[in-house]
């Protein structure tokens, strides 16, 4: 299931990627990175701080002009002196951007180690690998079978983009289907999504420029590596659902553009502001003939998105989104052309995923009446609540996933979040559960509902992504693809620990650290958090905390309230007027991590992407005194405006609330960054990062929080606040790998030089 694009979904599976690169002028969109290995000088940790210019601190920031915009809301006024830079299309505020890259830039590159790290980095990235993260970041791509071939991601480690390749068997030798690396000259347009047709003979593939979220869909002819001459425009995050017969497929589209004013198209009304609606295209022929199928017509905000056919080919099943807590379910008769949608589950009282239909009944994974989540058959012809058969009954442990494959449910829990999997019969009757290699997580369990094959992906902090072959019959795992890099992981260990919270809760956090690391309170830390939307922060792999491993660091992830670590409850505890308590989780774990001497608050760095940018943001205004650096990353943090951005963003409503509402612009107004800058505080090292063209959460976000947070800082306060905007990125998903070194290079150094470590330390 496709669930709405939430502020932070892209990249979250790889962690911390953030949107800005250096080198090369003033707008951080260079060449690709050099990968030659360089002898790291050595130096003190206390050496390497001192080393930072404190002039370069005093230097004033570029001037950012004040207006006197007031909005007054539910009777309170509250200040916008900096609603001139939303205009993110003026001269103005691009020239004020050149200026801010033009103070940071130079500043970075001159930071020590910057380069050392950067060459690390390269190294690192430079493995052979299998599988990859598309959809807009929410979703690992595992091999997909259809018509007797295998369709899968590969990288031979120096390319900075995946390429899908094809072999007509698991054994066979593969061979190049569609290449990103050659979509453009610096490899930043991106291989976004693609959707095998059932017969294995066409790859609908969509494409990102730039990092955003608009995708272009083509269709390739498998056979002759050709594409057909049609293009498919006006889409942001649907997927296709084939129609059987492999001769069309369905999709959701925006209506075509129209002129609007630019006050009308900021506040969200424009051509993103409005819904979409479900069209087929047949293939070989111009989007302009395809046939209108449905739309929502009696409320405003809700979006059809076509999830599947059914494999009889006679029902199609749309999911009806509308934020993240809840969605609906419909479905259309195929066999009837002018047949009307069924609104199957349209009571919007909890989140509702098709798994597969036998006949006239379907089944279901959802949270109604289980917030952890259950497995239900309903019958169409009696589809009432009441009449539904519960077939595998909430757990202890929240279904993060579910699938129908083999005739089985492959259902992935979390527990603790970490992952565990346990397979069930149609019946409901439990047959086992499937061994994992260690306690990380598992994604994309892939199959079909009448073949026994399928794939999964696991990982954890220690581990790169490994493609597993599992063959539900024989209930057999099977290693397909076990990648190697140049990481010596046994030097490492991670545990999971358990923290109160302000009011008592119990929280998790995942801590990894050298196995002979001495608790003395000296270490070097980096917290990572997100805190929303139902997301569980589990392990994952990622290059760059590797590199930052090996500078003798520790890294910590804690599972704030808000996610979906505990199912529907934990992440209900985090959302509106609880917000709150997802920036109290983050502190105490902060302040864990302090009290059981692993660091210190000076040696202390808090990292996070977009609503985890939120969440640092905050949690450097309300406890500046617990943190020693700070890198909030693409992030939401005008939380009385964001949703005027676009549709997509006041979708976010489910979770952060609106300022229209009393109670909740309360809340929102006690926390929201933009707002809660206080002048004459000298607030810690704080590196702010975004991307011009990031069309999810609109820059416009960190450019306020940087003018207001630059405005704060006293004169005598050494600490930077520095802005960088990347020009040739979005909110991550599509960056390429020579952009991404360039990006930790500057946040590494960035941290070493302000938290007293060594960024050369091997």
């Amino acid at each position: 299931m496709r669930t709405p694009v939430h502020p932070s979904v892209a990249l979250v599976a790889v962690a911390l990627v953030s949107g800005c690169a250096s080198s090369g002028g003033a707008g951080f969109a260079s060449g690709p990175a050099a990968a030659a290995p360089q002898a790291a000088p050595s130096a003190a940790a206390t050496a390497v701080k001192s080393a930072v210019t404190p002039g370069a601190s005093r230097t004033p920031y570029p001037a950012t002009p004040r207006d006197t915009q007031v909005d007054v809301y539910h009777g309170t006024r509250v200040e916008d002196p900096y609603r001139w830079l939303e205009r993110t299309d003026t001269d103005a505020v691009r020239d004020w951007v050149r200026a801010q890259n033009a103070h940071s830039q130079p500043r970075l590159e001159a930071l020590p180690g910057r380069e050392g790290v950067k060459q690390r980095l390269a190294q690192l990235w430079d493995y052979e690998r299998w599988g990859a993260v598309l959809r807009g970041g929410d979703d690992f791509v595992v091999p997909v079978k259809r018509g007797g071939r295998y369709f899968w991601l590969h990288n031979s480690g120096r390319q900075d983009q995946s390429v899908l390749q094809v072999a007509d068997a698991l054994d066979a030798t593969p061979r190049v289907l569609l290449d990103p690396n050659q979509f453009a000259d610096d490899r930043t347009v991106a291989l976004a999504d693609f959707h095998v047709s059932p017969d294995g003979t066409h790859v609908a593939y969509a494409t990102s420029d730039g990092g955003s979220d608009w995708k272009t869909w083509r269709i390739v002819r498998v056979d002759t590596d050709e594409d057909l001459p049609e293009t498919l425009e006006l889409t942001k995050f649907t997927e296709v659902a084939w129609a059987p017969d492999g001769r069309g497929f369905y999709y959701s589209r925006y209506p075509a553009k129209t002129t609007v004013d630019e006050d009308e198209e900021r506040d969200g009304t424009g051509d993103d502001g409005r819904q979409v609606s479900v069209w087929y295209h047949v293939l070989g022929t111009p989007q302009a003939s395809d046939r209108f199928v449905h739309a929502i017509a009696d409320h405003p905000t809700r979006n059809p998105y076509a999830e599947e056919v059914t494999e009889d080919g006679r029902l199609l099943v749309l999911r009806i989104d509308d934020g993240f807590a809840t969605n609906g379910l419909y479905y259309l008769d195929l066999s009837r052309p002018d047949a009307e949608a069924v609104r199957l589950l349209d009571a919007w009282d909890a989140r509702y995923e098709y798994l597969g239909a036998r006949g006239r009944t379907f089944y279901v994974h959802t949270t109604q009446a289980a917030p952890r989540g259950r497995i239900v058959a309903i019958d169409l012809d009696a589809p009432q609540p009441s009449r539904w058969r519960t077939l595998v009954p909430e757990s202890r442990d929240a279904i993060e996933r579910a699938e129908l494959i083999g005739g089985h449910f492959v259902l992935s829990y979390l527990r603790d979040a970490r992952s565990a999997v346990r397979v069930h019969r149609l019946d409901g009757s439990l047959r086992g559960e499937v061994q994992l290699p260690g306690l990380g997580q598992v994604a994309a369990f892939r199959g079909r509902p009448g073949e026994s094959e399928a794939f999964f992906a696991y990982t954890d902090f220690l581990t790169p992504w490994t493609i597993h072959r599992y063959d539900v019959a024989a209930d057999r795992v099977d290693a397909f693809r076990r990648p190697g890099v140049a990481f010596d992981a046994s030097r490492y260990v991670t545990e999971q620990v358990f923290y109160r919270s302000k009011d008592g809760t119990r929280v998790p956090m995942f801590v990894t650290q050298r196995r002979d690391l001495v608790r003395d309170g000296s270490q070097p830390t980096l917290l990572y958090g997100y805190g929303g939307f139902d997301v569980a922060m589990k392990p994952t792999f990622s290059v760059p905390v590797a590199a930052w491993l090996e500078m003798g660091s520790v890294y910590a992830v804690a599972n704030l309230r808000g996610g979906g670590e505990y199912g529907q409850e934990w992440h209900l505890a985090g959302i509106k007027t609880r917000r709150q308590n997802v920036f109290d989780d983050f502190h105490a774990a902060a302040e864990w991590l302090v009290e059981n001497r692993y660091t210190s608050r000076t040696r202390l760095g808090i990292a996070g992407r977009s609503n985890g940018g939120l969440l640092v943001a905050a949690a450097l205004l309300q406890r500046p005194d617990l943190y020693g650096a700070a890198l909030p990353a693409v992030g939401v943090l005008d939380m009385l405006r964001y949703h005027t951005a676009s549709a997509n963003a006041r979708q976010w409503s489910s979770d952060y609330g609106l300022a229209e509402d009393p109670q909740e612009f309360t809340a929102l107004r006690a926390y929201s960054p933009v707002h809660n800058v206080r002048a004459g505080r000298c607030y810690p090292p704080t590196l702010i990062t975004t991307a011009e063209r990031d069309d999810r959460v609109v820059p416009w976000h960190s450019y306020k929080f940087a003018a207001a947070l630059q405005a704060a800082q006293p004169v005598n306060c050494l600490n930077p606040a520095w802005l960088r905007v990347e020009t040739r990125a979005g909110h991550g998903a599509g960056k390429p790998t020579w952009m991404q070194i360039e990006d930790y290079a500057d946040q590494w150094a960035f941290l070493a030089a302000h938290l007293g470590m060594d960024a050369n330390r091997p």
